[in-house]
């Protein structure tokens, strides 16, 4: 449980069921690791919330801290990578390596099993004579909540013993329900944002604390004419607006040079640069990682789906593994733009999700 109102209805759903039933809370992140005092620790009315709702559930609930491994496992990571230039995505390395691995590696037994508040469904496949039948990740039916693109690095393992109880709900729904059962996280707002910077903090304050900063220039893509100077490439992103002062046309992100400290720019933000048709992969996981799609090894390739931005629609595309490095290729069907190294893309065919991993450069 979150302390938010969709952790709090699935425990209540959960509740009515006849299930040994525990909660527990994760601390991720403390705060007072900055800062070394009790002030601005977050976590601490969330924890309150999960409380006072177990309470009323009557559910024994506790705290788990697993801060020491977000850390090394999600936040290191992710201040490597923005240092390099990249454009991490803690979400989803948080959902692979604390909520569903480290979580998991702590849970007692092998039939326990985890219930979340995730928008997302899981069916289960087909049997085939003497194979077992697997668990498949599938989109929600409510898309404008979908959390799947989050959960695509989620292995095989941990899926099977995971239950998405809100698969069906909306959230209007949710918070219905939550009213209706008077649960005190109803009226609760969406948490945004990653959640180690918080609502209140702007990302770059809070990554200057930790990457030292390292001035460089801004340069015209086009002219290579200098317009500007930074403090950082990682306080920048592909595809947003390099604000520039003193020009009178805006000036967009196109790409960034790590090795000479470079941010590199276009005008306007349909600048053909700004589009790219195809993009390489590493780290590549399939949740079914002892069987990808047969067609990603022809030269035909695999036509699938993918999704490189949370609430992107996905688009269409063709999955080839390359047979020089055996890495993931992915050709867009149609170009697209603002691609970032360092993002997640997922592979979807229709609504099942097949994995993911991390954009090493579009082209």
């Amino acid at each position: 449980m979150s302390g938010g109102v969709d952790s709090s209805v699935v425990a209540k759903l959960m509740a009515e069921q006849d299930y040994d039933l525990s909660a527990i809370f994760m601390c991720n992140w403390d705060t007072r690791d900055e800062s070394g005092t009790d002030n601005g620790c977050e976590w601490k009315k969330d924890w309150s919330d999960v409380q006072r709702v177990c309470k009323h559930l009557d559910i024994p609930v506790e705290m788990v801290d697993l801060s020491r491994e977000y850390w090394t496992r999600v936040f290191e990571p992710s201040l490597a990578a923005w240092e390099a230039g990249a454009t991490p995505n803690p979400d989803i390395w948080c959902n692979k390596e604390v909520k569903f691995g480290a979580l998991m590696d702590k849970l007692a037994t092998k039939d326990t099993w985890i219930a979340t508040g995730h928008y997302a469904r899981k069916s289960w496949s087909s049997p085939i004579t003497r194979e077992p039948i697997r668990p498949k990740l599938l989109r929600p039916a409510d898309r404008n909540k979908d959390q799947t693109y989050y959960l695509s690095r989620m292995p095989e393992s941990s899926l099977s013993r995971t239950l998405f109880p809100l698969a069906d709900h909306s959230k209007p729904e949710v918070r219905e329900m939550a009213r209706k059962w008077a649960l005190s996280t109803a009226e609760r707002g969406e948490s945004m944002g990653i959640c180690f910077v918080g609502q209140k903090r702007r990302f770059s304050d809070f990554i200057s604390q930790y990457i030292s900063p390292k001035s460089g220039s801004i340069i015209n893509a086009t002219t290579r004419k200098v317009l500007g100077s930074h403090n950082g490439i990682w306080a920048y992103t592909i595809g947003q607006n390099a604000r520039i002062p003193g020009l009178a046309q805006k000036m967009f992100v196109s790409g960034k040079d790590a090795s000479r400290n470079e941010i590199l720019v276009v005008e306007g933000s349909n600048h053909p640069q700004l589009y790219k048709s195809k993009i390489m992969m590493h780290d590549w996981r399939w949740i079914w990682a002892d069987s990808p799609p047969a067609a990603i090894m022809q030269p035909e390739g695999f036509k699938a789906r993918v999704q490189f931005r949370h609430r992107m629609a996905d688009v269409a595309c063709t999955v080839r593994r390359r047979q020089r490095d055996g890495l993931i290729e992915i050709q867009f069907d149609e170009d697209q733009k603002a691609i970032a190294p360092g993002q997640v893309a997922a592979v979807y065919d229709g609504d099942w999700c097949l994995g993911s991993g991390t954009i090493v450069c579009a082209s």
